[in-house]
């Protein structure tokens, strides 16, 4: 005698469970994909603005240093105001006048003529972006020192100032004091702005607002009267 309990059952999804856990799974794995993307760009645009930002005050480092030192053992405070003004500066100084190593002959003590010597800062603009570039004329020649600034403003005075510095702006307001010529400088301001374009569109995933810092450098000239500041 056989009992009808005895049948062999299995058990297992049905197609409409299986069609459920598959719209999900791909609904989550697009979420994460998604956020991941959005991510990657801010990672990457971090990463851009880092490299903008280190640039740019590695160059107004240079510059500040270097500028600090016009007029060294000249007459006058080292800047050649026919190549001179808001976006470009040269400047001079003889280095190596009191430099008494045999290597180094009278006539290249006598004269401005060696590297570093004879440097000028001046804005270049190629491949729509601006190269900040610095030109040693009797040196290396023009290398680039910052390639993603939005420009460069150098401002004149004949003692040092005061100034605001307006976030994102583009140059510097409220000097304390009226701009000099070049030639009666004594104490110079260089603002230097970085501008990073927005990418994507607004209210789209991924969105990143464009981003801008201005860079401020005061520079004292060193062989000028310093005591009237």
């Amino acid at each position: 005698m056989s009992s009808s309990n005895n049948k062999n059952t299995s058990g297992g999804f049905s197609l409409l469970e299986l069609i459920i856990a598959m719209v999900i799974t791909m609904a989550l794995m697009t979420a994460a994909a998604t956020l991941l993307a959005n991510a990657l760009r801010v990672r990457s645009r971090e990463n851009q603005k880092s490299d903008a930002l280190a640039d740019t005050q590695r160059a107004l480092n240079i510059m500040s240093r270097e500028i600090a030192n016009a007029g060294f053992n000249l007459t006058g405070n080292g800047i050649v105001a026919a190549d001179s003004g808001i976006n470009e500066i040269r400047v001079r100084s003889n280095l190596n006048r009191y430099d008494y190593d045999p290597s180094v002959t009278n006539a290249s003590r006598n004269n401005v003529q060696d590297a570093g010597e004879d440097i000028t800062y001046f804005i270049n603009t190629a491949d729509n972006t601006m190269y900040l570039a610095r030109h040693d004329k009797f040196g290396t020649g023009s290398t680039v020192l910052a390639n993603r600034i939005d420009g460069m403003n150098i401002h004149y005075f004949a003692d040092q100032v005061t100034y605001v510095a307006p976030p994102g702006g583009s140059d510097i307001t409220g000097a304390s004091a009226a701009e000099v010529s070049p030639s009666n400088a004594k104490y110079i301001v260089i603002a230097i702005s970085v501008t990073l374009d927005a990418v994507g569109t607004p209210g789209s995933p991924g969105y990143q607002p464009p981003y801008s810092v201005l860079l401020c450098s005061d520079v004292a000239l060193r062989n000028t009267d310093l005591w009237s500041y």
